[in-house]
Order: C-alpha cells, then structure tokens, then sequence
C-alpha cells in the first residue's frame, strides 16, 4: 500500500507528494510551493502568532479559533470531524488531526509561563517536537516522559499508540505502573501500542507504523526553526497504515 492511499486532506497529500518527491533534495522551494497550498510559506513563526494553518472547526477553550487565536498553556485546544490545526507554544510544535482534543498543561506555580510542562492527550491523534525539554504526555491508557523527541501518538479509550520518532522516551501503562519502557530512536525505531487491558500477559505491545509522516515532522520542526536530526528520506515511507 502506498503512503498517499489514504491522506484524506487534498491539499495535505500534495505537499506531501511534493516534499517526497525530492524538493528539498533539489533546491526547489518548497516554501513557495507550500504557501500555494496552505496559504502560507513554511517558517518560524513570529513573537505573538500561535496558529500556522487551521481547517475545519477548531476551538480553543470552546471558542472558534482562527489565524489570529493566541494558544498559551493551560488551554484545551479541540478540533471536529474533517478538522486539523497546526500551531505553536513556546519551542513545542503540534499538531492535531481531526476529533482530537488535547490539554496543554504548564507548571501550577508558573501561571504565565509559555513552558510546557505536559499534555493530556484525552481523545484522538497528536504529532509534536520539542528539544532539550522534559514534559509529560497522558493519554487514555499511557504516560510518557518526553526527553525532547519528536512523536506522534493516538489517544483511545482502549489503547494508545505511540510511537517515538527520534529522541528518548518513557513509556508506562496506566493500568500497570510495573509495565514501563525506556525507549530511544533515531528514526521511528519501536512504535509501540500500551493497552487498557494487557493481552496475553503484556500491556505494550509492538506496533507499525502509521498515520504519520517525516514530511510532517519537517513542517511543524521548520514551524519553531529547527530541522529533524535524520537525513530527510527521498522516497516515501512504505510501511502499514490504517484509517484515520
């Protein structure tokens, strides 16, 4: 199966049928080509702007979100069906695929900090970066220590899956503080699923690869002014996916 077969967002699967084409391998600018696409041009994002492109409903504290909404920790960032949004707190980059509904959380004795000290991934789908940072990410059935990583994660009631794009992570069960996890990767190394429930004797279980891509990651990376530490692939990804 292809890589494109199921990226339902059109203009997502052009952009990301023109990174793997080789863009950034040739010297094209991607950048232009991006904005045509998205409406604008791939960039770190200035003091004050949070959002880098949104589509569908979005609401931040259940108020509708536009170009313009300010995202700070503390607030719950949510989008509906056929929704996405992509933005930006403090040096910590998401973004957040339909049905997603996410909680930024920050240091209780730092109200106004833009330091993120956590995420409670309640329902959906999340992929971040972040670099020299230690946060912490709570799901339906997992926490995850973040030691600066990129990682995408899917937030279900019954399971979580997670996968740890480059960097370190921890990995524990909800279900069972024992079942834990060191994990380190440079390149998507051991997406893993963490249970609800463990299935024959087990709670983390090995996983594929799914529903994320290193063009992605190079666009939200891109979006606070760095680049991911792996070589940027020319060819697409060809491992599984699934619906999303």
């Amino acid at each position: 199966m292809n890589l494109f077969d199921k990226i339902e967002d059109p203009r997502r699967r052009l952009l990301i049928e023109a990174l793997t084409a080789g863009f950034f391998a040739w010297g094209i600018p991607v950048g232009a080509y991006a904005q045509n696409v998205f409406g604008s041009r791939p960039a770190k994002l200035p003091p004050g702007q949070s959002i880098y492109r949104l589509t569908g409903t979005v609401t931040v504290n259940s108020t509708p979100a536009t170009l313009q909404t300010v995202i700070r920790v503390g607030d719950t960032v949510e989008t509906g069906k056929d929704s996405e949004i992509c933005f930006v707190v403090g040096d910590h980059a998401m973004l957040l695929r339909a049905e997603t509904r996410c909680v930024i959380e920050g240091e209780k004795k730092q109200a106004a900090s833009i330091l993120v000290a956590g995420l409670r991934l309640v329902t959906g789908k999340c992929l971040s970066v972040s670099r020299s940072k230690e946060m912490q990410v709570v799901t339906s059935t997992a926490t995850i220590g973040i030691r600066g990583t990129g990682w995408y994660a899917e937030s279900e009631p019954e399971q979580t899956y997670f996968c740890t794009c480059y960097g370190r992570t921890e990995v524990a069960a909800n279900s069972d503080p024992k079942s834990k996890e060191t994990i380190i990767a440079k390149h998507h190394d051991r997406p893993v699923y963490i249970l609800a429930k463990p299935m024959s004797g087990r709670v983390i279980r090995d996983a594929p690869f799914i529903n994320h891509t290193d063009q992605e990651l190079s666009l939200i990376e891109t979006l606070v002014g760095r680049t991911p530490p792996f070589i940027f692939p020319k060819d697409d990804y060809k491992g599984p996916r699934r619906d999303y």
